[in-house]
């Protein structure tokens, strides 16, 4: 197993008609959440803003295919419907049920067959590797692969399936998180190593700039395995969210590349983080990457425009693909090798190192190329 089915105490299953499906995760624990911070949140985010005040779940609902964002009074009844249906099918109060929902924004639900789709999917729930892939398949819309990641320690072990691919952008994206540890983490010391490996992994995702409605990464605890050292469990959770937000960057809407920015030498940790942000993504940036051009100016103009102090004439500036690098600046001054840089930037990953020489302050992004598959993605997404 790879991912969730890999941690004690969780049992998934899910399934996917066209562009609707259904995901169902069974797991007893202490839970905490992180959000979207797009005002127009969709209700499933508001009510579970709301619930996860509890500290508890006892299950999550997912559907794919409807985003139930925009949709006033009636969505946010229609999202608390959601859990009582998941409720009553497994058997738990529906205040410990977290949902979810991603797809079309301005569209009711279809109760009646997330009601089908529920009863269907609940007797098949088991602790597989088939399961956690048919229910990673099941909250997929535009992806093209499933998401998975499974960080295993010496006590415990910490995973996780997400979906995501456009619409990305900090803070969090259209993304949906379900991660799972057999830890024993009381729900306040959850929240907070939650909102830490959010703040250091899904909010430095760029694809293309756009806020999600929809956004949602829930983190139950089942206790399984008992007491752990707190930042050994914190440490696992950031890797584990890192692993699934760079699958998230691989796949973005279009993508034939993944672009990942380390910024070293900021001020702090959070102006490096603005930087590598900032410069991933950039439409500029991304379409020289998709083009393979070694264009060093880009990296440099959309770091001097991220609001972050720094002597543009200090920098220095690497490009490479995760296994080879060149330098492009040096202390300020030109010395790229534009034949070898292109030739480099030709696989399917392409990094940027950027030392601003203006204090010890390191982040890194991630994000993908510009292409035209984006825009035709894009243009007909809900004819």
């Amino acid at each position: 197993m790879k991912s969730i089915c890999g941690v004690e105490g969780v049992t998934a299953w899910g399934l996917k008609e066209g562009k609707f499906g259904l995901a169902l995760i069974r797991a007893e624990g202490e839970a905490a959440g992180v959000f979207t911070s797009n005002l127009m949140k969709a209700p499933p985010v508001s009510l579970m803003e709301e619930r996860i005040r509890g500290g508890v779940l006892s299950a999550v609902m997912a559907n794919s295919g409807c985003a139930n964002a925009y949709t006033g009074a009636r969505g946010y009844r229609d999202a608390a419907e959601m859990a009582e249906i998941c409720a009553e099918v497994m058997h738990v109060t529906p205040e410990e049920v977290g949902v979810a929902s991603t797809g079309v924004i301005g569209r009711y639900l279809d109760l009646p067959l997330i009601r089908d789709q529920c009863k269907r999917v609940a007797p098949n729930l088991a602790r597989s590797e088939e399961a956690e892939v048919r229910a990673a398949r099941a909250i997929m819309t535009t992806d093209i692969t499933e998401k998975h990641a499974l960080v295993r320690c010496e006590n415990f072990s910490v995973g996780g399936i997400t979906k995501g691919s456009g619409m990305i952008a900090p803070n969090m994206g259209t993304m949906l998180a379900f991660i799972y540890t057999d830890a024993e983490v009381p729900a306040p010391a959850l929240r907070e190593a939650l909102k830490a490996a959010a703040r250091r992994t899904f909010n430095r995702v760029v694809v293309d700039g756009d806020m999600s409605t929809n956004d949602i990464a829930l983190c139950t605890a089942t206790g399984k395995a008992g007491r752990v050292n707190p930042r050994e469990f914190s440490q696992a959770l950031e890797e584990c969210c890192r692993m699934l937000a760079i699958q998230i960057a691989e796949d973005g809407e279009g993508a034939s590349k993944l672009l990942e920015v380390t910024v070293k030498g900021a001020p702090g940790e959070e102006e490096a983080a603005t930087v590598a942000k900032t410069v991933v993504g950039s439409p500029l940036v991304k379409t020289a990457v998709y083009g393979a051009d070694p264009n060093w100016g880009r990296v440099i103009a959309a770091a001097g425009r991220a609001g972050v102090e720094f002597d543009p004439d200090c920098v220095n500036l690497w490009m490479g693909n995760g296994t080879e690098s060149v330098p492009l600046v040096e202390s300020g001054e030109i010395v790229v090798d534009l034949a070898r840089a292109k030739a480099l930037m030709k696989g399917k990953k392409v990094l940027f190192v950027l030392d601003l020489a203006a204090g010890d302050g390191e982040a890194t992004a991630w994000g993908c190329d510009l292409t035209e598959k984006y825009v035709e993605i894009n243009g007909r997404y809900t004819t």
